[in-house]
C-alpha cells in the first residue's frame, strides 16, 4: 500500500466534507472534528438532543468513505450478545454443536444509536471491541475488520430514560463532540432540501484503503518535544493530585483525566494538523482539541454540583491557566 502525502490528504479533506455538504447543512466544526478523530483511529462521541442529524452526519460519513456500516439502536431491553454476537447450539449429523453468530459490531463504521439508552451491562459490551478491536466469546477472540470506528451519539443525561455512561467507557472515546442548534438561515437551508425534493445521490470519493493509509501517516508524523509537553501539562493541569492544578481544579474535580488523554490530545492534534495541510502538529492544533478530547474525561464533584460548575468550565479553566505559561 504506497504512501499518502499530507497534500493529499488536505484534497482528501475538502473532496469529503464537500460532497457532505450536499446533505449536510452547517455543523462545519463537529465534521472537521469527527474526520479528525477517524483519522487518527480514534471513536467518537455526538452528543445533542434529537433532530440535529446526529445519525444522518454518520450514515453519510459511511456512504461516501465507503466504508461497511452498521447501526445498533440502544434501547432498554438490548442484551450484550445483540452487539458483539452469541454462540448458538446446532444440530448437526444428529449432533449438538455451538456455532458463533456474528453480531452487528463486525463491521468498518458502527453507530452506536443513542449509547446512553441502555444499561451500563450492554454498554459495557463495546469496551473490548473499542480498545482491542477484537472481541471474546466463548473464551476463542475474533478480531474486528480493519480500519474499525465507533461513533455513539447521545441524547442529554437531563432527558428520560437514560443512563450515564461509565468513565471507564466514556475514556475509550477520543472526543465527545456536542451538536448546537441551526442558525436561523441554515434551518431554513434544511427546510428547503428535505421539504421540496428528495436527498441527492451521494458519490463515494475514498475507500477503507485510503482511510488506513491517513491513519499510517497521522501515527507517523512527528511531534515536536514542546508540543508534547504542552499536551502533558494540560492533561495534568486536570488532577487535584497536582500542585500546579488551578483552584477551580483543585475545588470542583473528583478525578482528572488521565495518560489516555494526552494521547488523544497528540493524536487529535495530529490529524487535525494534516487536516490544515500541515505535517507537524503546533500547540494550536492541541488548543482545538483540547476541550473535546478532556470535558468528558473530568469528574466533577458534589462541589461542582452546588456552585453549578460543569467539566467544560473546568477544563476552560485550565485551558486558561496553561496557556499563560510559555513554551
Amino acid at each position: 500500500m504506497s504512501e499518502i502525502s499530507p497534500q493529499e490528504v488536505n484534497e482528501l479533506h475538502g473532496r469529503i466534507t464537500r460532497e457532505l455538504s450536499r446533505v449536510i447543512v452547517g455543523q462545519d466544526r463537529i465534521v472537521r472534528l469527527l474526520l479528525a478523530s477517524l483519522f487518527a483511529r480514534g471513536h467518537c462521541l455526538l452528543i445533542g438532543v434529537p433532530g440535529l442529524a446526529k445519525t444522518l452526519i454518520v450514515r453519510t460519513l459511511s456512504e461516501i468513505l465507503q466504508l461497511s456500516f452498521k447501526r445498533i439502536q440502544f434501547t432498554p431491553d438490548l442484551m450484550p450478545g445483540d452487539i458483539v454476537g452469541s454462540e448458538i447450539l446446532q444440530e448437526r449429523e444428529r449432533r449438538l454443536e455451538h456455532e458463533y453468530q456474528p453480531g452487528p459490531v463486525f463491521a468498518n463504521l458502527i453507530l452506536a444509536d443513542e449509547i446512553n439508552r441502555t444499561p451500563p451491562k450492554t454498554q459495557a459490551a463495546l469496551l473490548e471491541a473499542m480498545q482491542e478491536r477484537k472481541v471474546t466469546i466463548g473464551g476463542q477472540s475474533r478480531a474486528l475488520p480493519d480500519p474499525f470506528l465507533v461513533v455513539a451519539t447521545q441524547n442529554p443525561i437531563e432527558q428520560e430514560g437514560t443512563y450515564p455512561l461509565p468513565e471507564a467507557q466514556l475514556d475509550r472515546f477520543m472526543f465527545s463532540l456536542y451538536l448546537d442548534y441551526p442558525t436561523k438561515a441554515e434551518e431554513i437551508e434544511i427546510l428547503k432540501r428535505t421539504t421540496l425534493h428528495e436527498m441527492p445521490t451521494l458519490t463515494p470519493t475514498v475507500g477503507a484503503e485510503d482511510l488506513i493509509r491517513v491513519q499510517r501517516l497521522v501515527l507517523a508524523a512527528p511531534v515536536s518535544d514542546h508540543v508534547l509537553d504542552y499536551a502533558v501539562s494540560l492533561a495534568s493541569a486536570t488532577r487535584p493530585g497536582n500542585g500546579e492544578s488551578p483552584q477551580a481544579v483543585r475545588d470542583f474535580v473528583e478525578w482528572g483525566a488521565g495518560p489516555r488523554a494526552s494521547q488523544y490530545l497528540i493524536l487529535g492534534a495530529k490529524a487535525l494538523a494534516l487536516l490544515r495541510g500541515k505535517i507537524s502538529p503546533e500547540t494550536s492544533d492541541v488548543r482545538d482539541v483540547a476541550m473535546h478530547v478532556l470535558q468528558h474525561r473530568v469528574i466533577t464533584n458534589y462541589r461542582a454540583t452546588g456552585a453549578g460548575k460543569r467539566s467544560r468550565d473546568v477544563v476552560q479553566s485550565v485551558l486558561m491557566d496553561v496557556r499563560e505559561k510559555s513554551y
